[in-house]
């Protein structure tokens, strides 16, 4: 027998001893101070910040850098009369991991080592709540015996004894009938050539008909687009109802732990800047859990983390490889670690406001229940690199201080962003997470939250990051943004009954516009831009088949369409704070025109390799930092 597992056999009370009272135990703080590890005046400090959070001491103290895992460790030994266990020495029986069960392990921050005749050793990091976690323990445990192990260590054992499980997990969360996973069958794929085979059968034999029926259906398509658009902006300028405090829950002294989420991959030279930027909110640190998320065989990434210096609350949590490699997956893996009970998911290159979280906390104590996730307003720091980045701030601008606060007045579905993100995390893990195999895992998630009867609101306060400001880079990312709406699309529309039951018909014809008519539009960029040769008094195809005031009706509507969205743009930059935009507004005629390259680019991948990330390259812009926000809605 491993020498070290029996002196903890020997060493440790039983669980009848574990019960006895708190106040008889040696306090934490005093421990530390005799021996030399605490500063009393940090202890003071540390103290006073617990009687406001429902934390422990050892955290507060760890994530204040007044003391090390080491000191902390050798401190609950002597105060719990139990021994620290080196899991990398000592590793976890795998099996009694499943017969206790990961998500058990993991929400209770204990994992079982070793089985020695009648006890069970099981190692834990919160060492004030074992008594409590014998009753949740299966019989065959018997009589469990504490050690203690660091957090960081016993996820890690955990990591490396059942990594593959959990990433099998991570890829399946969502449920089959909610997932795009029904697209490894080749029917889908084969459905797309069908109709694109069609469609160039129909064109070769009746043309001009079938370049009407394209030309109709475009421009009722941006009828009900821009509809929608006006309807947003007109809910956004009447202003914010009177909020509905009816099923408001309680608000409780102390502050929420909030986990946020930033997933990883292929990222040089970032450290330092994520650090300065996250280390600008003003949320209690110990309060704070930051995931950053890596892939296994991403080592530039992983190097690069591993010999920055990260304070406490921040942690890496390494994702296993495997065939499948797309951010959501990632996040769905990264969940189980979390330890808070709100969850935030940000870019690598977020620069959010320094408030965020004050507001995020308070903005869900404001709201019911049904209020289950949160989307912040996305900015830019390097709007002034080119005509592009600014066309994309100005796109931005538009979707995220007029069109979404106006759809999610309108009671809608809300797609949501993929960053500056927050849930509560029992409705989010309800629902499963993210689709593992869902290229835009934000909008679908945002259906979903929907569909099961959960609310998203939008939040005034801004996160900043870069934007896109070169075309092939663009493109390849309004492409996968483009087949993620299909495959969205295609998803929740496998039974539309089932889909109008749940959403009701007002946002079931709103999901149809978002999802659908978006998808038609930038499809059928060729055919609406046609109408400019009827405008300018030049030969069309329908010229001779559609009568004139028809032909001067789609005109209009056309025309009406652009004067809208110019109208909209301008407000939008005036909400962003960003009025040197204004003239650079009317030039997005020309800016949208060119997702219909990443549209059907788009078009192949969901035939050739619909779960393929293609994902956007940071670092293009010379402005690689933002300077501290404090600017909202």
């Amino acid at each position: 027998m491993n020498q070290a597992v029996l002196r903890l056999v020997k060493t440790t009370p039983q669980p009848g001893a574990l019960r006895t009272p708190r106040a008889t135990r040696q306090p934490l703080g005093d421990i530390l101070v005799k021996a030399g590890a605490l500063d009393p005046g940090d202890l003071v400090t540390a103290l006073a910040l617990q009687q406001r959070q429902n934390l422990r001491l050892g955290d507060i103290l760890l994530a204040h850098d007044m003391i090390d895992e080491v000191q902390l460790m050798s401190a609950l030994s002597r105060q719990y009369f139990a021994l620290p266990v080196d899991l990398e020495a000592n590793p976890p029986d795998p099996r009694l991991i499943d017969e206790m069960g990961v998500n058990l392990c993991l929400s209770r921050g204990a994992v079982p080592v070793q089985r020695l005749g009648g006890a069970t050793i099981v190692a834990t990091c919160r060492p004030d709540e074992f008594a409590d976690l014998h009753a949740d323990l299966p019989d065959s445990f018997g009589d469990p015996v504490m050690a203690l192990a660091s957090e960081r260590d016993l996820h890690q054992a955990i990591l490396d004894t059942r990594n593959s499980k959990l990433a099998a997990a991570a890829e399946t969360r969502v449920a089959e009938d909610e997932s795009c996973r029904f697209w490894y069958n080749a029917g889908p794929r084969h459905a797309i050539i069908a109709a694109l085979g069609l469609l160039a059968v129909a064109l070769c034999l009746h043309p001009v008909a079938t370049w009407a029926a394209l030309t109709i259906w475009a421009v009722v398509t941006l009828m009900a687009a821009t509809a929608l658009k006006l309807a947003a902006a007109v809910a956004v300028w009447r202003g914010p109802p009177a909020p509905d405090r009816s099923n408001v829950q309680p608000i409780s002294d102390s502050l929420p732990v909030v986990s946020i989420m930033v997933p990883l991959f292929h990222e040089q030279d970032i450290a330092q800047r994520l650090v300065a930027r996250l280390g600008r909110l003003t949320y209690p640190k110990e309060l704070l859990d930051i995931c950053l998320v890596t892939e296994e065989d991403d080592t530039t990434t992983r190097t690069m983390l591993e010999t920055a210096q990260l304070p406490h609350w921040m942690r890496i949590i390494t994702v296993p490889d495997g065939p499948l490699k797309t951010k959501p997956r990632a996040l769905n893996f990264a969940l189980d670690f979390c330890r808070g009970s709100i969850i935030g998911v940000y870019d690598a290159e977020d620069a959010p406001a320094p408030d965020q979280i004050h507001k995020v906390v308070q903005r869900f104590r404001e709201s019911g229940p049904e209020v289950a996730c949160l989307q912040g307003v996305l900015d830019f720091y390097n709007t002034s690199t080119n005509w592009f980045s600014r066309c994309f701030t100005i796109e931005y601008a538009t979707w995220f201080r007029m069109v979404l606060p106006g759809i999610a007045k309108l009671g809608l579905v809300v797609p949501l962003g993929g960053t500056t993100l927050f849930f509560r995390r029992d409705p989010l893990e309800e629902l499963g997470g993210w689709d593992a195999h869902n290229v835009t895992e934000d909008a679908d998630l945002g259906v979903r939250l929907a569909r099961h009867g959960y609310r998203t609101a939008l939040i005034d306060t801004v996160t900043e990051e870069e934007a896109n400001c070169r075309v092939w880079p663009w493109v390849k990312q309004r492409s996968r943004w483009l087949k993620g709406y299909a495959m969205t699309w295609s998803v929740h529309m496998r039974n539309p009954v089932r889909l109008l039951r749940e959403l009701g018909l007002r946002k079931f014809i709103g999901f149809q516009i978002l999802f659908f008519g978006t998808l038609s539009q930038f499809l059928l960029v060729p055919v609406l831009w046609s109408l400019w040769l009827i405008m300018l008094g030049l030969p069309h195809p329908l010229t001779g088949m559609l009568s004139a005031p028809l032909i001067l009706g789609m005109s209009a509507i056309f025309m009406t369409s652009e004067a809208i969205s110019i109208v909209v743009g301008i407000r939008g930059t005036q909400l962003a704070e960003k009025r040197f935009l204004i003239p650079w507004v009317p030039s997005l005629h020309l800016y949208y025109p060119l997702a219909a390259i990443a549209t059907y680019k788009a078009v192949f991948e969901m035939v050739a390799r619909p779960f393929y990330w293609d994902k956007t390259a940071h670092g293009a812009s010379a402005e690689t930092d933002a300077a501290p926000i404090g600017h909202a809605l």
